[in-house]
């Protein structure tokens, strides 16, 4: 049987695992990434895939990371979080290892591993948002990657139709929906509605000690699932603009399922509900005839390895 080697390069870690055909995992390793270091992240990369081909004979590598990465699936063009800007980690990583390497965004493996293997695999087209302190997007399209000319479409997080004008992102542009809709804007909901109106906040205010900025999503989180009205209205919040993207989305794509991803879908219903909610008043009259399914994705941390790993298993045919 055919393994291959899924490695996701995330801000904190470097985790890797090796994946069987029938996308199971069956052996993994992490390492810490040094994050301004970039002959140390080649390293930790190394020395994931040398401890994994340890105990099984693999044909390939692939690399999911944060990032622009070409269309040739070789160069990380650019990735703030990692300081890289046109970097050849395709070659550098296989000079390392000795062994053909693919290099894609990491939500893109992720959304080809629920496409072959997870929430999306009865479906030829699919949407997957992850919602963790941004807001990443991937996209199936008839069984394809939606890469683009340059390789870098989906950025469903940097569109900024929500709010033009709005809040600073750090993609250089203002009003984009990770600012809107991300882990990170949970919070800040949260803590400004708890400094706007502590009485409805009594809640969230215990858990974070008496101080609104002092609250993490979490205890948003925990909150939430008590009652706080503030908490409940942060979910709603970012439901809201995460509803009307993914009705933006049925419009564009017109998707069999559109999945949501990331640290904040633990929340469960209490994100999912106000999403659906928003989605179905944001359709219009679109509605009146089918349209996708929203609901929570199901390989959780495991995708982008997985969905990394088939795609270098498919190297010489995946466009």
């Amino acid at each position: 049987m055919s393994l291959t080697i899924g490695v996701d390069i995330g801000g904190t870690k470097v985790g890797g695992g090796v994946v069987d055909e029938n996308g199971n995992v069956l052996a993994t390793t992490r390492r810490p990434t040094p994050a301004d270091d970039t002959p140390g992240v080649i390293q930790a990369v190394k020395e994931v895939v040398e401890e994994l081909r340890g105990s099984h004979d693999v044909e390939a590598v692939g690399i999911g990371a944060a990032g622009w990465i070409s269309s040739d699936r070789s160069t990380v063009m650019l990735a703030p979080n990692l300081s890289w800007k046109n970097e050849p980690l395709r070659d550098k990583v296989a000079a390392a290892i000795d062994l053909p390497v693919v290099v894609e965004n990491d939500a893109n493996v992720a959304i080809w591993g629920e496409h072959k293997y997870g929430a999306a695999k009865r479906h030829r087209s699919s949407v997957l948002y992850t919602i963790g302190t941004g807001v990443g997007g991937g996209i199936v399209v008839k069984d394809n990657l939606l890469r683009g000319t340059n390789g870098v479409a989906a950025e469903i997080g940097h569109i900024r139709s929500v709010m033009p004008g709005g809040r600073a992102c750090g993609c250089g542009r203002n009003g984009c929906l990770e600012q809107y809709a991300s882990g990170r804007a949970l919070t800040r909901a949260a803590q400004e509605g708890a400094a706007e109106h502590p009485d409805k906040a009594a809640i969230l205010l215990k858990l974070a000690g008496g101080d609104p900025e002092s609250i993490t999503g979490r205890q948003v989180t925990e909150a939430a699932r008590q009652g706080d009205e503030v908490a409940l209205g942060a979910f709603d919040f970012i439901g809201f603009y995460l509803g009307n993207s993914a009705a933006d989305m049925v419009n564009l794509i017109d998707p069999g399922v559109i999945l949501i991803a990331g640290g904040v879908v633990d929340a469960g219903d209490l994100l999912l509900d106000p999403i659906r909610r928003h989605y179905r008043e944001a359709l219009g009259n679109r509605a009146q005839v089918p349209v996708a399914e929203v609901r929570a994705a199901e390989l959780g941390s495991k995708a982008g390895v997985i969905g990394a790993a088939d795609l270098a298993r498919h190297r010489e045919i995946i466009p």
